[in-house]
């Protein structure tokens, strides 16, 4: 499995139940990695994207203790469920994509992360962990700084040397 996910400096990646930034950059480069793959997520990242309904294009898993069915998603009610579940994947297709929680369960599992570092910060009240200070991520990959605006960003690619 891998993870996608847009931070800013203080590892801060939404606010309210919505991104903190719209980056179109970041947004395609999300589009890339993801079109025609497997999508892991919340439920309340699945309300989160546009109409509360499952990316088109893409195989949906919604982890979620609260809701049995989702209509165009594979629905995993426990950890144990989903890592059976996306077991009948190529695991290099399955891209965990949020929230806070979802990422903190998972992080472990992932092969690989692909990480926008927004070089700023703006309030937030869920965050993804730092793997900047995790022993077992190391940065295997970085663009030159990119910039939206005010806004300048870094794509990063880190890789796990000890999946779960």
């Amino acid at each position: 499995m891998n993870i996608i996910v847009a931070v800013d400096s203080n590892w801060g990646i939404g606010c309210d139940n919505k991104l903190l930034y719209n980056i179109p950059a970041d947004m395609q480069h999300f589009k890339r990695l993801t079109d025609g793959k497997i999508v892991v997520m919340g439920k309340n990242t699945l309300l989160s994207l546009p109409n509360s309904k499952p990316l088109k294009n893409r195989i949906n898993i919604v982890l979620s203790n609260s809701v049995t069915e989702i209509e165009n998603a594979i629905v995993c009610n426990s950890i144990e469920q989903l890592l059976k579940t996306v077991k009948q994947y190529n695991s290099d297709d399955v891209f965990v994509i949020g929230g806070q929680i979802v990422y903190e369960e998972l992080l472990d599992y992932c092969s690989y992360a692909y990480i926008t570092k927004i070089h700023t910060a703006l309030p937030a009240d869920r965050f993804f962990p730092n793997i900047d200070n995790k022993a077992n991520w190391e940065l295997v990959n970085k663009s030159a700084v990119q910039a939206h605006g005010e806004l300048e960003y870094t794509f990063c690619e880190y890789r796990n040397l000890s999946v779960k």
